[in-house]
Parts: C-alpha cells; structure tokens; sequence
C-alpha cells in the first residue's frame, strides 16, 4: 500500500529528495557525515588571518580551492557565495530536478545579516576626505553608487547570482533570522509547498563571517571559547566546563518538493518535513527569557505541527552551542516538552562548531542523515558532565538506533527560535 502524501491537516507532505554540505568536516556529504559519525573535529586554529591579541584564536574553517592558507581570503559576501554554490550543486545533482537548465521552483537564501565591516568604513573614509574622525553621513555619501559597499555591506547580489546560475523561478528571498536562520530558511520552502505556491523550493543557509571583526564582536559578548591551546577539545556542548562556542562556517542546501511531485518523477526520497515551530522573546539581545517560553513553545509548535505527540519523536539534533546559557535553557526546554523521558539528543556543534546562519539548515540534513542511517552522532569532549544537565546527550561515541522522527533545533540571538520536525523516508 501507497503511503499517504498529505498530513493531519490535509496539506501536501513536503519531501526532502536533495542535499549537499559544506562544514569544516569537508566538502560534501559522504565526508562531512563521516567525520561527524567518527567524531572527528574540524576546529583548528585560525591561519587566514592575524589573530594576534585577539581572546579567541580558533574556529571551524572551511578550505576552499585557490585559498591562500597564509594569507587573506576571499571576503564574507564572496565565501558565502561560494559555499551556498557548492551546497546547491551537490543537492540539486542528487534531486535530479533540474530540466533544461531550470529549477522549478524559487531559491530560500539564508545568509548572515547586514553588517558594515571595519575595513570598509575606512575604505569610505578616506573616500569622503580623510582618516579622522569621518561621521556617517559624510561616508554614505562617499558610498553612494559603490557597487563594493552593495556587495560587501548587503551581500548583494549573492541570492540574485545563484538564482540566474540555477535557473530557480521568481525572485529569490535572501533572509537573516541569527543563528535560526538556516531552519527559517527551510520552513519558507516547507510552507510555499503546502499552500501550493511553488512546486518545489531550494533552501540554503550559507556562512562565511569567520574574520577577525566577527571574533571581536562575540569576544565582547562573552559568547565565544577562549580553549585556543587545544582547538578540537574547545567545542563542548552540555559539559559542565564549557566556556562558550567556537565560531565556523559552511552551507547546505535542501531541495523540498511535494511527496507527489517527487513520486511522479520517481525522485528517490530522502525524508519528509513534517512540522515548523517558531517563537520569539525578544527579551535580551543574547540572552533566552528565563522562562524559556520561548524555546518551548518553538519545540512544542513544531510537534504539534506535525500532528504528533512529543514521546513520537525519538532524538533531538540539539542547538548545542556551548555556552553556558543555551545548554542550560535547552535542557529546561528538553524536560517541558518531554518530562521525565526525554529522548536522547546530541550537538553536532561539538564537531563542527557553530555555523551560525548555515546551522539550521546543515543540521536539518544530519538529521536526515540519522535517519537514513540509524546512527545518532555523538557529542563530543564531554568529559566531566554538568550535574544540572541530565539529559542522554550521547557522549563521544555514535550509536546505533531506530529514527523515525528528529527534532532539530535552532535557537537564535535575539529570541529568534525555529524547530522543525523531520521525518523519515515513507515505504511504498
């Protein structure tokens, strides 16, 4: 017997039949899933760029080709171009959805926000007239017309460049919800096909933000680990001796389409997305309400989302970054929803770091990963583990297990929090 193709809700399920990934464990999918399952680090020490006097010396690099090891690398709004093609390559190659050179269906970018780097304000002040104190107004003008501060101010032009290489259809949307941005990402995309706005939607996260400005900028909100003198051990989720997350950056990419569309044209099915969840607090520009009404009400929407109750759902790909104030708020969250059996739930984050705007979405495809595999990876260095944590966070090593049902999970600065629920592949 066919599976049935709508939810509880009688909208069109949303099929998964393409990703690709690009995280400090590698460029693409067999290599980056691999060093997760083996529990290998992808954190190093920083050689783009000088990192002297800076607090925080590591993060989760990504090489591309032609990267100049020793030296400056491409700017941000260029890297995130580039690791959001890779991404887009790999899925669109594995969905098959491509005819005559055209995607059926619009591009969901999720890129990192509007920021007005250092290097470029000086650049626009010696432009307006001088390297003294130049106020705003004086470098705007300066910048008017400049295509170099469109691209590197807005990233600009990013979403409009990887539509026309693609071929997706209608304007591309480019969007920044902070470190939920990815996950926003994928629920647009999961949204259009259920209303029947779009046939089908590539949703991408892209990160590319590593420069020293970054790291001074999350220095200075306590946020970043400062464990420089062993970089693979820094990242550690849920532990009671961890001092905050380590920067990275990489892509992924999903192509959604309806599980009518993909059975049609006999696209091989890589899971479903059966639920979305999102809240907001607005209660601090870092911190969660205390109350975590927030994250639990993100967790519990995208359940009931996908019409089912929490003991359903069997691992949760955690937010996991580090600090110690998201484990301590997504444990609470974890025991909410769940009570007092909560599933087991692990950070990818400890491998890989945090990859910001790319997060939701390179964790969505893990979760489609563990799935597939009946392998829930691990969370490492968790060597001493933090008594107010008392959750089955699957410390060092992967295991085995039966997925049927993922909750990952994506908590943003700001209050900006998405879950979504994944499901597995549906027989017949």
């Amino acid at each position: 017997m066919t599976a049935p193709s709508r939810d509880h809700l009688g909208r069109p399920l949303v099929a998964v039949t393409g990703v690709g990934l690009v995280t400090p464990l590698g460029i693409g999918v067999a290599e980056s899933w691999g060093g997760l399952l083996a529990g290998r680090s992808g954190i190093r020490r920083i050689t783009r760029f000088p990192v002297d006097h800076l607090k925080t010396t590591i993060a989760g690099g990504v090489d591309l080709p032609g990267d100049d090891a020793t030296g400056e690398a491409a700017p941000a709004s260029v890297r995130v171009e580039r690791f959001a093609a890779l991404a887009i390559e790999e899925a669109l190659a594995g969905a098959g959805a491509v005819v005559d050179g055209r995607f059926p269906g619009p591009l969901f970018l999720g890129m990192p926000p509007v920021e007005v780097a250092w290097s470029l304000r000086m650049d626009l002040a010696r432009r307006a007239g001088g390297e003294g104190a130049v106020r705003y107004p004086a470098m705007a003008v300066a910048g008017n017309g400049s295509r170099q501060a469109f691209e590197a101010c807005l990233f600009g032009g990013v979403g409009e460049r990887l539509a026309a290489r693609f071929g997706t259809r209608g304007a591309p949307v480019s969007l920044s919800t902070a470190c939920a941005t990815g996950a926003s990402a994928i629920q647009m995309g999961v949204e259009a096909v259920q209303r029947g706005e779009a046939r089908s939607a590539l949703c991408v996260g892209a990160e590319g933000t590593v420069e020293a400005e970054s790291l001074i900028r999350f220095s200075l909100l306590s946020a970043l680990s400062t464990r420089n003198e062993d970089p693979a051990r820094a990242s550690r989720p849920f532990e009671k001796t961890r001092d905050g997350f380590v920067m990275a950056e990489g892509a992924a990419a999903l192509v959604l389409e309806s599980l009518d569309e993909a059975r049609a044209r006999g696209a091989t099915v890589l899971g479903l997305v059966l639920g979305c969840g999102e809240r907001a607090d607005s209660f601090h520009r870092t911190r969660s309400n205390p109350d975590g009404g927030a994250i639990v009400g993100a967790m519990r929407s995208a359940i009931a989302d996908a019409g089912l109750a929490p003991d359903r759902i069997d691992y949760v790909n955690a937010h996991g970054t580090g600090t110690p104030e998201n484990d301590k708020m997504e444990t609470l969250g974890m025991r909410a929803v769940f009570g007092d059996a909560p599933p087991p739930i692990s950070s990818n984050k400890s491998m890989i770091g945090h990859t910001l705007s790319a997060a939701g979405a390179i964790e969505a495809v893990f979760s489609l990963l563990t799935m597939r595999d009946g392998r829930l990876p691990p969370t490492i260095n968790h060597e001493t583990p933090d008594p107010a944590i008392n959750l089955d966070v699957v410390p060092n090593e992967a295991r085995d297990s039966k997925v049927e049902r993922v909750l990952s999970n994506s908590f943003g600065f700001g209050g900006q929090n998405v879950c979504l629920v994944l499901g597995a592949a549906p027989g017949g």
